[in-house]
């Protein structure tokens, strides 16, 4: 029926090109951010879980870190103890050396000398290997046995992605070295020392190998979670551009069309008022 009061065309071709331009919009703020989900409305689901997928990223981008940082601090402790076991190895020599019938006392004096100031040069290794100034091999710092080691933790649950590392240690004291090969017997007696610290040594070398590797293989496994977390999260806020453009020129079309229709509808009336003249 035609009217002139009330021009509904006018409002229906109005109501179509608000919500194609709001679509343009929404069109143009994924294309522009990247991202599918802008605010709660566009997927509350989607945005909940993608915000933990998120939060368990940067967890897992932080245990990859800590995973280094035990390996670095087991390198650390390995490269000490690999210079402890060249030094035992001179030692050793050193006991052999003394316990040869063609040298005299004199000669063990030289030898002893040598030997005493090995077993300082264990000592000073064993504090002196350190990692952000604390004592790896020793006993005084947090890895030791004493203070039961210390805790890593490479995943995102608290109560069993913990790593704990544990180094022993490997000063004169507890590789219980001998004092000195200033006699054929005492030499006698330091070769069996010796040859008992170097096992003792060789197992706590063993030891950090085992836990670097555990490390390294948590390390690859975590990166791997890391890159599907990431995935999973790219499926559910990542947009899709090819077809954000494609809803973009759609809309596009589709408000002109309502911006002719409702310039049509407009002149509607006016139309109509020519029938009265």
């Amino acid at each position: 029926m035609p009217v002139i009061t009330t021009n509904t065309a006018a409002n229906s071709a109005l109501r179509y090109l608000n919500i194609n331009s709001a679509e343009q919009t929404n069109a143009l703020n994924r294309i522009a951010s990247g991202s599918k989900v802008n605010k709660a409305s566009d997927d509350a689901a989607g945005l909940a879980v993608a915000t933990k997928l998120q939060n368990d990223v940067a967890v897992l981008n932080q245990a990859q870190t800590n995973a280094s940082h035990g390996i670095a601090v087991l390198q650390t402790a390995d490269g000490g103890m690999a210079e402890i076991s060249d030094i035992l190895e001179r030692m050793k020599v050193l006991a052999t050396q003394s316990m040869s019938g063609a040298v005299t006392d004199t000669e063990r004096a030289y030898i002893n000398a040598e030997y005493t100031d090995l077993i300082t040069e264990i000592d000073s290794i064993a504090s002196g290997t350190r990692f952000n100034g604390e004592a790896l091999l020793d006993d005084t710092g947090q890895h030791g046995p004493t203070a039961g080691g210390a805790e890593y933790l490479v995943g995102t649950d608290v109560a069993n992605d913990i790593i704990t590392v544990v180094i022993n240690p490997v000063d004169s004291a507890t590789l219980t070295v001998a004092t000195g090969v200033d006699t054929a017997a005492n030499a006698t007696t330091a070769l069996g020392e010796i040859d008992a610290a170097i096992d003792s040594l060789a197992t706590a070398r063993a030891e950090v190998g085992a836990q670097m590797a555990r490390f390294e293989y948590r390390a690859g496994q975590l990166a791997s979670s890391e890159e599907n977390l990431d995935a999973a999260q790219s499926a559910i806020v990542d947009a899709d551009i090819a077809e954000e453009q494609a809803n973009l020129s759609s809309a596009e079309v589709l408000t002109n069309a309502a911006i002719a229709a409702l310039t049509q509808a407009n002149q509607m009336p006016q139309n109509l008022l020519k029938l009265v003249q």
